[in-house]
């Protein structure tokens, strides 16, 4: 065979594979939600207060996440709109509500994304945290302006940045060394006292983001409606929320096998987690920790900034300068800031905030892809709309559980 031959069989068996991997990106993007600082937090505290005990949380979150974003990518395809306008085309007189809420969510991610970031930057370069959080807005600007270049240059940053995310975790689970036995059987399910309850709430709020259920769909709006396309993106979710999981898993057993003691139960932030890993692993650990947490912050700062202009775009028809809605989202974290509250417990409950605003995007998802009328033959089949409201009733029941003992 010539030389022209084989470089054209190659060119053939690489078209396909080009136009897989071009199919991939969305997922992506709506998985660095699911490693934002929020996170962070919220496993670190789980792992140091209750061990491997609420890793079953973290391992059902992440596997009831997918699902949630198939439905959201595939109304996006099928529909060529997002679940906010569909949201608000299908409920009018309900649509200011599901937007005012959807909003107080977006502040709540904000929250974290933006403190975490800014003790990233203190921790890395001790640069001060309200300065940090400037910084870390004009970061998100700068990743969200490569959507001008298109959809993939930022895709393909936002990936990178998940990659670094996971090399990092990767490599402090190898230095740590987790227990095998204590993690199999933290994938019993049990729920641990005092304030358990409140950190496997603020887990699945961390997990499931309500903001990244309205993006996934604005992500998927504008690709082509056939099966071929819904079955790209099956694989896109599979194994970008695969990889946010195992990120969020490895946060909860590293912080279960270092700080379930004693000494260090009651680390509460990121700060002292930061420390806590110098002192005991090594300063390359504590290095990795800071990095991967400004990744995070960096990040999902973006996503958080690109899901409420989709989210107020689609419920109220509204668009305002990205200026002006990043400062008015940020301005609770930089308030938190300048006061010097506690950033750790700040976190979680901004994370419990967002498991009670899962319901309000995951029902009408479900309603809407179950509607014939709308999704023509790729409405779903009745044990996919049965297995995501058992998923939505289940958040409900858990947060009801929560609110009862607050009460």
């Amino acid at each position: 065979m010539s030389a022209t031959g084989l470089g054209g069989a190659s060119a053939g068996l690489g078209a396909p594979v080009r136009g897989r991997l071009a199919a991939f990106g969305p997922a992506f993007v709506a998985a660095i939600a699911y490693v934002d600082p929020g996170n962070f937090v919220t496993n670190l505290q789980g792992g140091a207060r209750h061990g491997y005990s609420l890793l079953w949380v973290v391992v059902a979150a992440s596997v009831v996440a997918m699902p949630v974003q198939y439905l959201s990518a595939k109304l996006g395809v099928v529909t060529g709109r997002d679940l906010a306008q569909i949201c608000g085309e299908r409920y009018p007189r309900a649509r200011w509500l599901l937007w005012a809420q959807a909003e107080l969510v977006a502040a709540a991610t904000d929250l974290a994304e933006f403190v975490g970031a800014a003790i990233g930057l203190n921790l890395l370069f001790g640069v001060p945290l309200p300065v940090s959080a400037l910084i870390t807005a004009a970061v998100a600007f700068a990743l969200l302006s490569l959507q001008s270049r298109g959809a993939r240059p930022y895709e393909l940053a936002i990936a990178a940045m998940l990659g670094l995310i996971v090399a990092g975790f990767l490599y402090q689970t190898l230095r740590v060394g987790p227990d095998a036995r204590g993690a199999a059987l933290g994938l019993v399910p049990t729920l641990p006292g005092g304030d358990g309850p409140l950190l496997a709430v603020g887990i699945v709020g961390a997990t499931v983001m309500p903001h990244v259920v309205y993006l996934h769909s604005a992500l998927t709006a504008g690709r082509p409606r056939s099966p071929r396309t819904l079955r790209l993106e099956r694989y896109d979710i599979v194994l970008a929320l695969g990889l946010a999981g195992l990120v969020n898993a490895a946060m909860l057993v590293i912080a279960a096998k270092l700080f379930h003691n004693p000494g260090y139960q009651n680390i509460s932030g990121v700060e002292e987690a930061h420390a806590a890993f110098g002192t005991l692993v090594g300063g390359g650990a504590a290095l990795t920790f800071a990095v991967v947490l400004l990744a995070s912050g960096l990040s999902s700062s973006s996503v958080g900034t690109y899901a409420g202009q989709v989210v107020m775009n689609g419920f109220v028809s509204l668009r305002i300068p990205l200026t002006l809605r990043r400062l008015l989202t940020m301005l609770p974290a930089i308030v938190l800031l300048v006061l010097g509250a506690d950033p750790g417990h700040a976190l979680v409950l901004s994370q419990v905030l967002l498991a009670f605003g899962i319901p309000f995007a995951v029902v009408p998802l479900v309603l809407a892809t179950r509607d014939p009328a709308l999704m023509g033959p790729y409405v779903n089949r009745r044990a996919t709309t049965a297995a995501v409201a058992a998923i939505a009733a289940l958040i409900i029941c858990l947060n009801a559980y929560l609110l009862t003992g607050m009460l």
